[in-house]
């Protein structure tokens, strides 16, 4: 017999998500906060949005705070790695010269 354990994420008394490890479950769970927030401060915008369209931005919006904290210059980006230039072996040439005269 295997055991297993699963972690449910549970919003309004609904089951969202079931996660196989804690902090995949917890760091979902935290994404949906950020998006609750968000819809809710999209509500008291003076921009006129409906309620599928604001939850559906603010998901998007909690799902890349990353890019959204770098977009607002809350975050600097992380610097990105050049790869390194492959140096390509020179040809050998065969320069062979007879100097049978």
């Amino acid at each position: 017999m295997a055991v297993e354990s699963r972690f449910v994420v549970i919003r309004q008394g609904v089951e969202v998500e079931t996660f196989m490890d804690k902090k995949a479950a917890d760091e979902y769970d935290k994404m949906l906060d950020m998006a609750d927030n968000l819809a809710d401060m999209f509500e008291t915008a003076p921009v006129e949005l409906s309620e599928a369209v604001r939850e559906e931005l603010s998901i998007y919006l909690a799902k890349h705070r990353e890019e959204v904290l770098i977009a607002l210059q809350a975050k600097k980006p992380k610097p990105v790695k050049k790869p390194a230039a492959k140096k390509i072996p020179e040809k050998v040439s065969d320069n062979k010269t007879d100097d049978a005269a």
